[in-house]
Formats: C-alpha cells, sequence, structure tokens
C-alpha cells in the first residue's frame, strides 16, 4: 500500500484547521501536525518534517510568507502550499518567491484539497483559485529576460537538467529521486543555479528559466 502523505497544517483558525482535518479524513492524506503560528509552522515542520505544509498566509506573529522562506530552509525536502482567502497578485507572488510550490484559496472543495496536497507533494506546481492560474501563466508568458542577464552559458549540464525540472515546478526531493542524487546534492545544484542566474531566490530562477523556454513539455 502506498504511503500516505504527509502534512501540517498552519493556520490560526480552530474552525479551518478542523475543516481541514474533516475533509482529509478517511483519505490518503495524513494531517501529522498542526500549527497557529508562523513560529510554530517552523518548529513543527523542522521536527514533524512533513511531505507537505499546508500554510495560511495571513498568520500572526512572523507572515505566512516569511514561514514559507524559513520552513524550506530547514526542511529543503518539503514542499509548501500556500492556503489562504486571498487570490491578489501580492499574496500569490510573494508566495511563489517564498517558494510555495502551490496556491489553493479557501473555500476550496474536498476533491480541490486533495489533489491540490497530491500534486506539490508529487513535485507538480498548482494554482487554485479565481483567476490564479491564468495570472501567474500570463506572468510567465510575459516575464522578459534582459540580455545583460542571460548567464545560462555558465550552468553545467547536470545544472541544466535541474533548472529545467525546477522550471517545471518540481521540488528538491522529487528531483532528486528522478535523478538519482542525494537531496543534499541537488540543493546545492540549485543554490549553484540561483547564483549564476544572478536570481533574487528560486522563484525568480523559475521564472527566468520559463521565459527562456525551460519547464515546458519536449
Amino acid at each position: 500500500m502506498e504511503k500516505p502523505v504527509r502534512i501540517l497544517v498552519v493556520d490560526d483558525h480552530p474552525v479551518v484547521r478542523d475543516g481541514v482535518r474533516a475533509a482529509l479524513h478517511a483519505s490518503a492524506i495524513e494531517v501529522v501536525g498542526e500549527a497557529t503560528t508562523g513560529e510554530e509552522a517552523v518548529q513543527h515542520a523542522a521536527r514533524l518534517r512533513p511531505d507537505v505544509v499546508l500554510m495560511d498566509l495571513g498568520l500572526p506573529g512572523i507572515s505566512g510568507v516569511e514561514a514559507t522562506r524559513q520552513v524550506l530552509a530547514a526542511v529543503p525536502e518539503t514542499v509548501v502550499l500556500a492556503f489562504t482567502m486571498h487570490s491578489d497578485d501580492e499574496s500569490v507572488f510573494s508566495a511563489l518567491r517564498a517558494g510555495a510550490l502551490g496556491y489553493l484559496v479557501k473555500g476550496a472543495d474536498k476533491a480541490e484539497l486533495e489533489r491540490a496536497v497530491h500534486s506539490v507533494a508529487s513535485g507538480e506546481a498548482v494554482f487554485l483559485g479565481p483567476g490564479v492560474a491564468r495570472r501567474v501563466l500570463s506572468f510567465f508568458a510575459a516575464t522578459p529576460i534582459p540580455p545583460t542577464r542571460q548567464p545560462i552559458a555558465q550552468l553545467t549540464e547536470r545544472e541544466r537538467e535541474i533548472l529545467d525540472l525546477m522550471a517545471a515546478g518540481w521540488g528538491n526531493q522529487v528531483i532528486a529521486r528522478q535523478l538519482h542524487l542525494a537531496p543534499k546534492t541537488v540543493r546545492n545544484h540549485v543554490s549553484n543555479v540561483i547564483g549564476k542566474l544572478q536570481a533574487a531566490d528560486r522563484g525568480e530562477a523559475v521564472v527566468r528559466a520559463r521565459a527562456m523556454g525551460y519547464g515546458t513539455p519536449a
């Protein structure tokens, strides 16, 4: 039997956490922990090492965006699915720049929640909410890459391979399994790619890679 996806639910509203837990009951998703603040999210993620962190962005204390950055720094093999009431551009792209692999607007039904969790757990980017996917894809398509900032030639063959998988929405853990590499090796390659592309973070590197044709089906 396939192992269930292990998920940490982060939200400061008990009704929301109860709703998520009830929606996922008897599914192939196991809620292994809950957190109510960004600080708790980082602590619980480091201790529990879940497959997925369902991250509310509007948290007390440090924001869900900052908590996403800290969780991924502490547990690079996990992935974050942003979970919020808001679908405005600032919220969406702040979460993606922080490293979230997916974005789910609250109010999604049980099937959408399960699909989103399984998608990001398998390394697939997912954007569910009114117009969210359309705006993200439009942004990727419209983002120009200045000629002076295209150091793609500096990448090794392996780094290009990893960049292509990053741009396709794959997380480090899935890339490691696909390429038969240690997760630490993948993390080092990702850091090198971000540095060589002169990108501020993984999200910016992915945007540039998508604009250059990476991450698309052959």
